[in-house]
């Protein structure tokens, strides 16, 4: 998500944000298309079938990626809603206005955010320690 907020009032906020859970929310339902219309016609040609398959796989990941974008946002929105928008999720210290003004469905300060990529990272790089 790009920086779009034009200020950090909560009202320029939510309108932000519900233009864009609009307009994910579109994009969402057009990419949706079935696999029989898609393969209507196609010939038994290996290389014609494997563009298929990575142009469905493709769509999927992007539709994924808007999927998951689209519940960052109503998560926002959620948060405005109950009162706790701009308080970091996991110490309770205020989110700096700069970082909500540059990414709206921060939920995160910058200080945990970087503790959880590191922390993240870590997990997923085995260990090289000792074997049993």
């Amino acid at each position: 998500m790009q920086v779009k907020a034009k200020s950090g009032k909560i009202g320029d906020i939510r309108a932000y944000l519900e233009a864009e859970r609009a307009r994910l929310q579109q994009e969402i339902a057009h990419s949706q298309v079935t696999t029989d219309e898609e393969r209507a016609g196609y010939s038994n040609h290996m290389a014609e079938e494997a563009t298929f398959v990575f142009e469905q796989a493709r769509n999927v990941g992007l539709q994924r990626g808007q999927e998951l974008l689209l519940a960052e946002v109503e998560d926002a929105l959620r948060r405005i809603d109950i009162g706790c928008y701009g308080m970091c999720q996991r110490c309770g210290q205020p989110v700096d206005s700069a970082r909500l003004r540059a990414l709206p469905t921060a939920a995160l300060c910058i200080a945990c955010q970087e503790y959880r990529e590191a922390h993240h990272s870590r997990a997923s790089i085995p260990s090289s320690g000792a074997q049993a």
